[in-house]
């Protein structure tokens, strides 16, 4: 049986009807460089064990050295730093220093953590999956926190903020 072929564009338009929120994950590469990208595959795979997964492209240019990383962090952004996606979501040839301005602080392994998010899960890799054109990172929550506030969302394409529905 061979693969179903759908339009790419229509595809990724499908995709993008399903609002997520926006993350930076962030790591030490094998030299101590901070690692950061904007994703937003960021899920909860299981609570016991705490596990979370998120999946960069194959042809990130980071991949080689986020696979070289025992840890990740995720930061779920907050809406007022939708610059920050935009930052992070550049390719590092683009940008020559993605963490330039960024309040951050250490955290496990001395990952970057990124100030002001809503909530930042410190994890170490348990495993890789490669699945299509991007790999799935499984890890196991070692530390996180939550500081609360309003998430920034993607949808269709754009940015959005949430807003609590009037039927509740």
């Amino acid at each position: 049986m061979s693969p179903v072929r759908f339009a790419a564009g229509d595809y990724r338009h499908a995709l993008g009807q399903y609002p997520t929120g926006v993350t930076v994950i962030t790591a030490r590469g094998p030299d101590g460089g901070k690692i950061g990208v904007t994703a937003n595959s960021f899920t909860s795979v299981s609570l016991d064990p705490p596990l979370v997964s998120w999946c960069p492209s194959k042809t990130a240019s980071s991949l080689p050295e986020l696979e070289n990383a025992t840890y990740f962090a995720v930061n779920v952004l907050a809406a007022d730093q939708h610059h920050l996606s935009r930052r992070f979501a550049t390719s590092a040839q683009e940008v020559r220093d993605k963490f330039e301005g960024v309040a951050i602080r250490a955290g496990i392994g001395g990952l970057p953590l990124i100030e002001g998010a809503v909530a930042r899960f410190q994890c170490r890799t348990v495993r890789r999956v490669e699945a299509g054109d991007h790999v799935i990172f499984i890890g196991e929550v070692q530390n996180y926190d939550a500081n609360g506030g309003e998430p920034l969302v993607f949808h269709s394409g754009t940015y959005h903020i949430v807003t609590a529905h009037p039927g509740q």
